[in-house]
C-alpha cells in the first residue's frame, strides 16, 4: 500500500489527513518508532481495558519525508484488517480508537478532513 494524503479506517465515517505542521520530533514524542526503511510507525491497542491486550490494533505509518501516511485497524499480528466498529466490543474499542486519534490531532500530527 502506498502512502496516501488522506485515509479512512474501515467502518469509520471520518477521513483523516496529515497535518501540514507535522514534525518528526512530534511523532517521536507520541511514541512513533523509526522502522528499518526510515518510516515512522505507531501501533496502539484499541482495547479499553488494557493497553497490553493486543487483540485489535490501530496502526499508523508516516512516510520518512512526512509526505503521506497509512492508517488501519488490524488484528493482533497486523496481517489482517478488521472493522472495530462492528462486534461485541465495538463501543469500547471505538472509544479508545477516538481517544488515540484525538491525541494525534492535539499534537498536530493528523487532522480531520473538513
Amino acid at each position: 500500500m502506498l502512502f496516501e494524503k488522506q485515509m479512512q479506517v474501515d467502518g469509520d465515517t471520518d477521513t483523516y489527513e496529515l497535518n501540514p505542521n507535522v514534525k518528526a520530533y512530534a511523532l517521536k514524542d507520541v511514541g512513533f518508532q523509526l522502522s528499518n526503511a526510515g518510516n515512522y510507525t505507531l501501533e496502539r491497542s484499541v482495547d479499553p481495558t488494557s493497553p497490553y491486550n493486543r487483540n485489535q490494533m490501530l496502526r499508523v505509518v508516516v512516510a520518512k519525508d512526512l509526505s503521506g501516511f497509512k492508517m488501519s485497524t488490524t488484528n493482533a499480528s497486523g496481517n489482517r484488517r478488521v472493522n472495530i466498529f462492528k462486534g461485541t466490543h465495538a463501543e469500547g474499542n471505538v472509544e479508545q480508537y477516538h481517544f488515540i486519534l484525538q491525541n494525534l490531532i492535539d499534537r498536530e500530527i493528523i487532522q480531520k478532513k473538513a
